[in-house]
């Protein structure tokens, strides 16, 4: 049960429903819709172990489950709605080992969020759009608008102030706080006149703030002018790529790959970010017949960062956005047409000897506060045995 959700709109429940629920549940879902979309959650039936909710429960978080306010916590009572600040809602459904009943129902959508200002947290760059309609309702001009760097100019158009801020240039600052990871700069709005003004200047602080499974992206006007509170939800750009030797030269371009039982395959994970301070391992890869489902039917390769198959191991790296690992073509391949592998990456700060980066194989019971890191899944395949039919030449 849970899981990521991403469809503009759904409907959650309990598992079973409308059957009893299970004991001893824990499920989390992570609902994140469109940039500059908020989600709005309605409930349709609850029917649980009431009471004061503390064996069987619900709740709902203003965006990643660990980082972010409660909305509300309940197990009974009336159907709430809930919409959150940003493009990102989590849901937490818990059972105990006793009572069961038939749980609960929820619907969800998407709304515009309706501001002046957006802003995305792209791999690179944050891209910043301000409203000129919104800054000369304010008693500003799009032509004073800059960034402490003057150097790095925005693109002014017939209706908006363009920003693309770069992570690692145009003054913006890189600061690490807790589990978090925040590239920050100021927009400069100036206001008109020299000798008299009318108004104070305005600061639109731009942040990114790299979570433990997102980036979470703030906004906000200083200096006695319009606050704004902006928050939108990304992931990190991640692929994985196959190859046909250990010198990781040539590039697997074939899909479907066909493979020997057997054979040693070759792969590369890559990390697109502009912050060179960065550095990505390989945390858990799980294999299954099943693209959509990584648990009914899986075997696992490594998990937590711990070898589980005798074949899997790493190789040194010329770079920390890339990691190089390798594995033998199991007999799990022989049973199944098709096999889908699917990885999940960790990405910590260069040289933050305290994070699991480093520590390698770990038995993780719960998350570790000391270090920014992010955990991110890349699904790659499919992996076919080489039949009769199959081409000969597959590493292009």
């Amino acid at each position: 049960c849970g899981g990521s959700v991403s469809d503009s709109s759904g409907v959650l429940q309990s598992p079973s429903y409308p059957g009893n629920y299970p004991n001893d549940a824990d499920c989390v879902w992570e609902i994140q819709v469109e940039n500059n979309f908020r989600v709005t959650l309605t409930f349709r039936d609850i029917v649980m172990q009431g009471g004061t909710c503390q064996y069987d429960y619900i709740e709902v978080y203003d965006g990643p489950l660990h980082s972010s306010p409660l909305l509300g916590r309940f197990c009974s009572g009336s159907f709430p709605t809930y919409v959150s600040s940003s493009n990102m809602m989590s849901v937490r459904f818990h059972s105990d080992s006793r009572y069961s009943f038939r749980g609960f129902q929820a619907h969800y959508s998407s709304i515009p969020a309706g501001h002046n200002t957006t802003i995305q947290c792209l791999p690179d760059y944050m891209h910043v759009v301000v409203s000129r309609d919104y800054l000369q309702s304010q008693g500003y001009s799009a032509q004073r608008v800059t960034l402490s760097d003057n150097r790095c100019r925005p693109t002014v158009t017939s209706q908006e102030v363009v920003f693309n801020i770069p992570y690692n240039g145009c003054g913006t600052i890189q600061e690490e706080n807790n589990d978090t990871i925040n590239y920050s700069n100021t927009i400069r709005v100036a206001s008109s006149g020299y000798v008299i003004k009318r108004k104070k200047n305005m600061n639109l602080h731009v942040s990114c703030k790299m979570l433990r499974k997102s980036w979470q992206q703030v906004m906000y006007a200083a200096e006695d002018t319009v606050d704004v509170d902006e928050y939108q939800f990304g992931r990190y750009n991640m692929n994985i790529t196959f190859y046909d030797s250990p010198a990781f030269q040539r590039q697997v371009r074939g899909s479907p790959y066909y493979i020997d039982l057997n054979q040693n395959l070759y792969l590369q994970a890559c990390l697109h970010s502009s912050d060179p301070n960065l550095k990505v391992v390989v945390d858990t890869c799980v294999a299954s017949p099943d693209p959509r489902d990584f648990n009914t039917l899986a075997y696992y390769l490594v998990r937590n960062g711990c070898p589980r198959d005798p074949s899997y191991a790493t190789y040194y790296s010329p770079a920390s956005h890339f990691a190089r690992f390798k594995f033998n073509a199991f007999e799990f391949m022989s049973r199944h047409p098709s096999v889908y592998l699917k990885c999940q990456m960790l990405v910590c700060r260069l040289g933050d000897y305290s994070s699991h980066c480093y520590r390698g194989c770990s038995s993780r019971a719960k998350r570790d506060t000391s270090s920014a890191e992010e955990e991110v899944d890349v699904v790659v395949g499919p992996l076919q045995l080489r039949g009769e039919d199959a081409p000969s030449g597959s590493t292009g």
